[in-house]
């Protein structure tokens, strides 16, 4: 969200990101899955492989 941002970060065209002025977009895993036994496991065990793809899609309607 860029809760963390302090205005020091300057962008495109001198912009300033002052806070909440960002997105992130992590691929992870589920929020707060580790306290709920029903959703997929967080734990990676020696000699696994972890793998994820995240596709995001955006339009603009005018």
């Amino acid at each position: 969200t860029g809760n963390n941002l302090d205005g020091s970060a300057v962008g495109k065209s001198g912009h300033a990101y002052g806070k909440r002025s960002a997105l992130c977009l992590e691929t992870q895993h589920f929020p707060d899955s580790p306290n709920h036994p029903n959703f997929p496991s967080t734990i990676l065990r020696p000699g696994t492989t972890f793998e994820s793809r995240t596709v995001f899609g955006f339009s603009v309607t005018r």
